[in-house]
């Protein structure tokens, strides 16, 4: 996957949100506000090689399964296609 939009990822008052800049800000109005591992997908998303390692990844960081861990990502993920924040790279996304 690859970051489409410019983001900047902040912790303010112990919360975790993507800023918009650059063109992004221009495009996009307000604040995304990530919750649980959504922070460590967008921090990650561009090194997973396929879906199946980005669960890898996560299972790997936080104590949950992989059932839990690829319902998580996978609807993270369309979110962020949807909006068009990511788009896909290759066969294995």
């Amino acid at each position: 996957m690859k970051k489409t939009k410019t983001f900047i990822k902040r912790d303010i008052a112990g919360e975790t949100l993507l800023v918009p800049t650059g063109e992004t800000a221009r495009e996009f109005n307000g604040m995304i506000t990530l919750q649980g591992i959504g922070g460590f997908i967008w921090d990650h998303i561009e090194e997973a090689e396929s879906l199946e390692h980005l669960i890898d990844m996560i299972t790997a960081e936080y104590d949950v399964d992989r059932k839990t861990a690829g319902g998580d990502a996978i609807g993270f993920i369309m979110q962020m296609l949807r909006s068009g924040m990511i788009r896909t790279t290759g066969e294995n996304w």
